[in-house]
């Protein structure tokens, strides 16, 4: 007898810890289904959980579900979001529990996320423990009283259109454990997002190759290191619009601007429409911005390249209102980068930014 009230005790502590993992009331049902069934139409209170590699489809509407990856840390899975739509109190509409890298493909189709109240432990509409990467045709809009989506080491958007409101940060990537990962990427499709905190948050880089940005909040990108390469930037920030802080040990906080198109309006006051408490360098695209106080920074700036347009005045330096920073250059000479090198490569170029481990 006194066993059986064990196994009923211990049966009971899991139901608990599984509930306030997930930070809502165990639904009805909960449906595990493996490689061998790839096709689910999502129905209201069933929770469905992935446990081995594959790509899974979904589809249909419903309400308080949340679908958990549980797979081996070697295992990639890919979910399927064939016009879906999910919504929900407060847990995650996707919940990446484990598993090497997890793959969100949406269908040339509409698809939504919504979580309509704030969870202090998985706070977004999108959770992920590991790798996150969204493409697909269709679209996926995401509304959360948190975060839109939050990984703990790198998200990457290739394709597809995102739409993303959120109280919190609208794309998050930190590991409260770890400075050197965390990192967010964006390199095609269309990244729309107003959030009342970040537009995006990494603790180590943000790197955007291509697509098309479109972001308000208050502040909109910040990273320790934040690289451009390529691609049709919008900014509107309460607050600045690019920030490279040190968030991270791995990195020195730096702005590299390399191609593109990046139009930034900040609104009135102390903000600044690229601010560095490192360096910045600008060596192609072209930056545009309004505002009062354009450039801030504490180490260098170089400009190498590119077209710089300052409240509607073309310039080719960069001017620095902190009273701390060195004056703005062009065709800097020596400096001190990232990776410990005292000097910069051909033409003033700075060479490629360490990477984390």
């Amino acid at each position: 007898m006194m066993k059986k009230r064990t196994m009923i005790l211990a049966s009971v502590l899991l139901l608990c810890t599984l509930t306030a993992c997930t930070g809502k009331q165990e639904s009805t049902e909960s449906t595990t289904i493996s490689e061998s069934q790839q096709s689910y139409t999502l129905q209201d209170g069933e929770d469905i959980t992935i446990t081995s590699a594959g790509t899974y489809e979904f589809t249909g509407e419903a309400k308080n579900v949340t679908i958990t990856i549980k797979a081996d840390e070697t295992d990639e899975v890919e979910l399927v979001l064939d016009s879906v739509s999910i919504v929900n109190d407060e847990a995650p509409a996707v919940y990446v529990a484990s598993a090497d890298k997890v793959s969100i493909t949406t269908t040339d189709t509409q698809n939504s996320l919504q979580v309509s109240e704030e969870n202090d432990q998985l706070d977004a509409a999108i959770y992920s423990e590991d790798d996150l990467e969204l493409n697909g045709d269709g679209t996926l809009t995401i509304t959360s009283a948190s975060h839109g989506i939050s990984v703990k080491d790198s998200l990457n958007i290739t394709g597809g259109s995102i739409n993303i409101t959120a109280s919190k940060d609208g794309l998050h990537a930190e590991d409260n454990d770890d400075d050197t990962v965390g990192s967010v990427s964006v390199s095609g499709g269309a990244v729309n997002i107003t959030a009342e905190d970040d537009g995006i948050h990494a603790t180590t880089t943000v790197e955007i190759d291509g697509g098309t940005v479109d972001l308000t909040a208050a502040e909109c990108v910040e990273g320790t290191y934040i690289k451009i390469n390529g691609g049709d930037i919008t900014i509107n920030a309460s607050d600045d619009g690019i920030n490279a802080s040190q968030k991270s040990s791995a990195y020195t906080p730096t702005v590299e601007i390399n191609d593109g198109s990046l139009k930034i309006t900040m609104g009135a006051g102390d903000t600044d429409g690229i601010d560095s408490n490192g360096n910045i360098y600008v060596n192609g695209g072209t930056i545009d911005i309004t505002g009062q106080s354009t450039f801030d920074y504490d180490g260098e700036a170089k400009v190498t390249g590119g077209t710089i347009i300052e409240n509607g005045t073309e310039t080719n330096t960069i001017t620095n209102q902190s009273f701390g920073g060195p004056d703005g250059a062009q065709n800097g000479g020596e400096g001190r980068f990232p990776n410990g090198d005292g000097n910069g490569g051909p033409g003033g170029m700075r060479p490629e930014e360490p990477k984390a481990n």
